[in-house]
């Protein structure tokens, strides 16, 4: 049975990536901080619901407690890392980037080290679609280049990337970034905006709508995302012996078992159609609060997903209507709405 350690396994992406692989048979061992950013109880749930595998196991650690996640790496021997644990969220990146740089930073350098001692066949890591920043040519593709973040979180992702590259080039590490790109879906987080504008909805209270709505995202169903990363794990990068070896469309490094590849629904939505989808599966009408632009934001978001079905032969399609229905249909049963 192969082995997979997943940080942040209680968080949302983490808790369905843990779900799927322990579906398919792996082992899983989880290591989460549990940290307050958001509402503690939902992310202490999703632990006790994996919990009820047998093959699930679970550490309370923070990333950057380098002897606490260096002695969980050592006693089990995992096979492969799936790194999701990070300090989320662009806009509190705003009120507090101190915990952006310890977690996103000081902790990916000690996953990356565990990876490099126990020298595992595959180490996976999370980025972000915040990562092309001011790049305005859509839809985003992995070979842009991508020096022009426009938050300290987009930042701190970009440097993960030139830090996994340099470990798989000394190491012959092999490692794949993935960059998601507005993931949603049930058991999501509290603070996107999905939870937000449903939660307001219901309630009848305001929600906030930036740039007036004149905005666009590459909305992708979690079960899509973790799909894509399940299949990912199978897809670990060669260093290549010759330059014709690349694809035109892959980013594998000539230097180093090393790429990226976006994960995302090719398709941008417009956030005004986002909220009114939301509207008709609530059965109301939201009181919306239009807002500028709110700094560090970009106003699209979109990705080029060829690499990832070329490598996969996966491509997420779930439309965004299906998601926010099955969304507010697990929002009124856990909050008994």
């Amino acid at each position: 049975m192969r082995k997979v350690l997943v940080t942040g396994s209680a968080g949302f992406i983490g808790y369905h990536l843990s779900q799927l692989l322990l579906d398919e048979g792996f082992a899983v061992v989880g290591y989460d901080g549990l940290t307050d950013y958001y509402d503690v109880r939902l992310k202490q749930r999703r632990h006790q619901m994996l919990m009820q595998n047998q093959h699930f196991s679970a550490t309370v650690g923070m990333l950057e407690d380098f002897d606490t996640l260096r002695d969980l790496a050592i006693a089990e021997r995992p096979d492969v890392i799936v790194h999701l644990a990070a300090q989320a969220g662009v806009r509190y990146s705003l009120e507090n980037p101190r915990a952006y740089v310890e977690a996103n930073m000081v902790g990916t350098f000690n996953v990356m080290e565990c990876a490099r001692e126990l020298d595992v066949d595959h180490l996976l890591m999370a980025s972000t679609s915040s990562v092309y920043g001011a790049n305005e040519e859509m839809p985003f593709h992995e070979r842009e280049k991508c020096d022009t973040p426009l938050t300290l979180y987009a930042a701190t992702k970009k440097a993960n990337e030139a830090m996994g590259h340099s470990y798989a080039h000394l190491w012959n590490l092999p490692t794949t970034m993935f960059r998601f790109f507005t993931v949603y879906g049930p058991w999501g987080r509290p603070d996107m905006a999905l939870f937000k504008f449903t939660r307001g909805i219901l309630e009848g209270t305001p929600i906030d709508i930036y740039n007036d709505g004149e905005m666009y995202r590459d909305f992708t169903y979690v079960t899509d995302l973790v799909r894509g990363i399940r299949l990912l794990i199978d897809a670990a990068p060669v260093r290549p012996q010759a330059p014709e070896e690349i694809g035109a469309h892959d980013s594998l490094s000539p230097a180093a078992p090393f790429r990226v590849v976006n994960i995302g629904n090719s398709d941008k939505v417009r956030l005004m159609d986002f909220v009114e989808a939301i509207e008709a599966e609530c059965g109301r009408e939201a009181v919306k609060n239009f807002m500028p632009m709110q700094k560090g934001d970009v106003p699209a978001t979109w990705a080029d997903a060829t690499l990832l079905q070329e490598l996969t032969g996966y491509r997420p399609q779930t439309d965004v209507k299906e998601g926010i229905r099955r969304f507010v249909a697990w929002y009124r049963e856990y909050y008994g709405v």
